[in-house]
């Protein structure tokens, strides 16, 4: 029987995000989010209090915005150093369950590093990404029905207002997690704005559809800037044959794409950023976060 190509990418993120460890305990801590950027999203609940990051926002201009797109208001959650300008511009892409307390936080260290970090909301026409309580309904109901073209006019819009609102676009970075890790990827060989980009575990293979018809291995020759690839070896979504197909692409492609690189850490399975969550792992975390600001000042954004 044939498979449906849409099917099958589903399935594949669902693999990466599905953790084999037993979840903890619900801890009277963990929450849904109630508006942009606070609270968790009902998916990953419990959460691991006892490891999440939070990074204060004192000093800080923080908080939801709206961005049109088109005359669609779309929400996106801004942070920089107050009163800032000329500021270098990275945006966080993030994981499927939206622009929860995770990605916020991820916003406020990166304007602690002096960036302009916008999170766009990209979910939010199709669904309400936080109110799932289960990920593969989440996948089927919400995730499935965004269209890669959707995602490059949100991106586009957003960079668009950074250049309007303090930030300095000739110096433009983005990163991604999962599902924003593939994105980060396409957005790469999208725009020729993007100066860097950093991919935390994002599906690189998948079958083309129509809201799908292009995937990062398709698209690798072709990247107008350089991605930085932060994966785990553990990870049961993405097999490691598929980063290597991904390196021999890269390795025939633009200049852009030859200057790309990739670091797998041995032990680190789907997620290990996320601190929030079981697979959270500190050291490939922290160090991962270490390459990411280096790669951004290297490739000069920062």
């Amino acid at each position: 029987m044939a498979v449906n190509p849409l099917d099958d990418n589903m399935r594949q993120d669902f693999d990466s995000l599905v953790t084999a460890e037993p979840m903890p305990a619900p801890d009277r801590r963990g929450f849904m989010r109630t508006t942009l950027g606070t609270g968790f999203a009902a998916a990953v609940l419990p959460v691991m209090a006892q490891t999440v990051v939070k990074t204060p926002a004192d000093g800080l201009t923080a908080g939801a915005i709206s961005i049109d797109v088109d005359g669609f208001a779309m929400p996106a959650y801004r942070a920089a150093p107050a009163g800032g300008t000329r500021l270098p511009v990275v945006l966080v892409i993030s994981e499927i369950f939206g622009v929860h307390e995770h990605i916020a936080d991820v916003a406020r260290r990166f304007a602690r590093q002096g960036y302009l970090a916008i999170a766009p909301e990209m979910f939010v026409r199709q669904g309400d990404a936080g109110s799932y309580g289960e990920i593969a309904r989440l996948q089927a109901e919400v995730i499935s029905k965004v269209p890669d073209a959707q995602v490059m006019r949100d991106l586009d819009a957003t960079v668009a207002w950074a250049a309007r609102n303090g930030g300095d676009t000739a110096r433009l970075g983005l990163t991604g997690f999962c599902w924003g890790g593939r994105i980060t990827w396409l957005y790469a060989a999208h725009s020729p704005q993007v100066r860097a980009g950093v991919a935390w575990y994002g599906r690189l293979v998948g079958n083309a559809s129509a809201l799908q018809p292009r995937h990062p291995v398709d698209l690798a020759g072709e990247l107008k800037a350089p991605v930085l690839g932060l994966y785990g070896a553990a990870d049961t979504g993405i097999a490691l044959d598929t980063v290597e197909r991904m390196k021999a692409v890269l390795a025939a492609g633009s200049p852009a794409a030859q200057r790309s690189e990739f670091v797998v850490y041995p032990e680190a399975p789907h997620a290990f950023h996320a601190d929030y969550r079981p697979s959270f792992r500190a050291g490939p975390a922290a160090d991962g976060w270490a390459r990411c600001l280096a790669w951004f000042k290297a490739q000069g954004v920062a």
